[in-house]
């Protein structure tokens, strides 16, 4: 998944400006105790954070 899927679809679910807050402050276990930018930014890949934050959220499956 490229970057600009994932902040797109972050944008989708979260609203254009709360998946920038969300990214930068919300904490998930799943993601070794990262934030969104912590964990792409440590490496991770764009379509494995999106997987977590879609567990975590609850995102509805047709928005996965």
């Amino acid at each position: 998944m490229r970057l600009t899927v994932f902040w797109q679809r972050m944008a989708d679910h979260f609203g254009q400006g709360y998946a920038d807050t969300f990214a930068r402050d919300h904490v998930m276990a799943e993601l070794g105790g990262r934030t969104v930018y912590g964990a792409l930014d440590a490496g991770w890949e764009a379509k494995d954070v999106w997987r977590v934050v879609c567990a975590v959220m609850n995102v509805p499956q047709d928005k996965r």
